[in-house]
């Protein structure tokens, strides 16, 4: 769940995401990473994904009470350092790239899609699935660009020149629809 909308952001983002880096607002907020080439973007987030955060962060608390440095009780973001990792592994430490993408890659096993993945791609796959579907919902190349944290528009417009009609078509090359018509006949 928290993949599917964090999805836009690169691994080694989301590995050095604080808890600091969320800044919520009454309509939702923003969430502050440092991408590629050291450069700063603010991804806006919704109402829901920072409640999802927060209920993530309590939850954290009761399992790694030892690792909690509190600093308030005012919530759950005001409860922990500004500096402390964002997300964590097994241990309570800062997660690190190999164990996000074993989650993910334990993910896809465990909902019987690994052999639908292509070999290797796995946490970066959920960045172009982001970025394809909103191109398919018509969201401007500009808007894009910015949400990706690409250089330049030529990056994103491949989102949208493969959305829609392109992306049925090379969909409806897919051999197993041929197995379907095949599984029809008398």
């Amino acid at each position: 769940m928290l993949t599917a909308v964090l999805a836009g952001l690169r691994a080694d983002e989301l590995v050095r995401a604080n808890i600091g880096d969320i800044r919520p607002a009454d309509d939702g907020g923003v969430i502050h990473v440092r991408g590629k080439g050291n450069k700063d973007r603010r991804i806006p987030v919704e109402q829901a994904l920072i409640h999802e955060l927060k209920a993530y962060l309590e939850s954290r608390a009761v399992r790694f009470p030892s690792a909690s440095k509190r600093r308030s009780s005012n919530g759950a973001l005001g409860a922990w350092p500004a500096t402390a990792a964002l997300f964590v592994g097994a241990d309570g430490e800062r997660i690190t790239r190999g164990a996000l993408q074993y989650r993910v890659l334990r993910a896809f096993k465990k909902g019987g899609l690994n052999s639908q993945r292509s070999a290797g791609v796995l946490v970066h796959g959920f960045r172009h699935t982001f970025a394809t579907e909103l191109a398919n919902e018509n969201v401007s190349v500009y808007a894009l660009m910015k949400l990706l944290g690409h250089e330049s528009m030529l990056t994103s417009q491949r989102y949208v020149d493969g959305a829609g009609t392109q992306n049925r078509a090379a969909a409806a090359q897919n051999p197993l629809y041929g197995l379907i018509k095949q599984s029809r006949k008398p």
